[in-house]
């Protein structure tokens, strides 16, 4: 969002030059598993003595608890809440509980429930203008729907679709999407926004592309695609 906040911290982060990644000043995770966090360590490491002020990661305490007992443990990665000083250090964990709002100088950030194999949000950016939900990884949820439709001015709704029809006991498993499941938890929908699919498997991408136009077609979702921006 803008150029000072970044929405989970995966292998997207690659395309972001030096720089770029400089002015990250908060992150927002939505949970634990790798390929949401796999960019962290790597990106505190490049940038944090070129920086000022410590990056702030929010997340829920769950996922904290997990990146410091797995990653920042000194043996994996350094804790970077420790370097180069404890008192000066180049990141520091903000928890963020379900329902939570931070405000960044009038861009607010809401986390939303999700449902997930491990503790999971997803988020609900907006301005004075205009808003912007973000699913993260999550299998049906109606509560997040009921937040989603107490929305009057969304623009977007970012939400995954990770597994082909066929492989819809795995993604029941995995509590992940798929475009069946999907068209069923777009049905809930009382907003009219734009309709953006994410966290596809690349191999099934084109499967998935088919299936979401004959299943969840006459809600028009699309494929977010690498770089696009969307104005809000």
């Amino acid at each position: 969002m803008d150029d000072d906040i970044l929405l989970d911290a995966g292998t997207g982060v690659e395309d972001l030059s030096v720089d770029e990644l400089a002015a990250i000043d908060h992150v927002f995770l939505t949970h634990s598993h790798l390929d949401h966090i796999a960019a962290l360590p790597l990106l505190v490491d490049s940038v944090g003595g070129l920086r000022k002020r410590p990056l702030v990661v929010h997340a829920l305490a769950e996922t904290i608890e997990a990146l410091r007992t797995h990653i920042f443990n000194w043996v994996i990665w350094p804790d970077f809440t420790e370097i180069p000083h404890y008192d000066r250090p180049w990141m520091v964990f903000e928890p963020i509980a379900i329902g939570q709002m931070v405000d960044l100088g009038g861009r607010c950030v809401r986390s939303l429930p999700a449902s997930h194999t491990v503790p999971a949000c997803g988020y609900h950016l907006y301005n004075e203008r205009a808003s912007l939900v973000f699913s993260g990884d999550t299998g049906p949820n109606d509560e997040f729907w009921q937040q989603v439709n107490s929305l009057s001015n969304l623009r977007y709704l970012i939400i995954e679709t990770a597994f082909p029809n066929r492989d819809q006991d795995l993604a029941v498993t995995a509590k992940h999407l798929y475009p069946i499941q999907l068209g069923e938890e777009l049905a809930k929908l009382q907003r009219q926004p734009e309709v953006l699919i994410t966290h596809l498997k690349p191999s099934d991408r084109k499967t998935i592309e088919r299936e979401l136009e004959a299943w969840a077609g006459r809600y028009a979702p699309r494929v977010l695609e690498r770089g696009e921006v969307l104005e809000m």
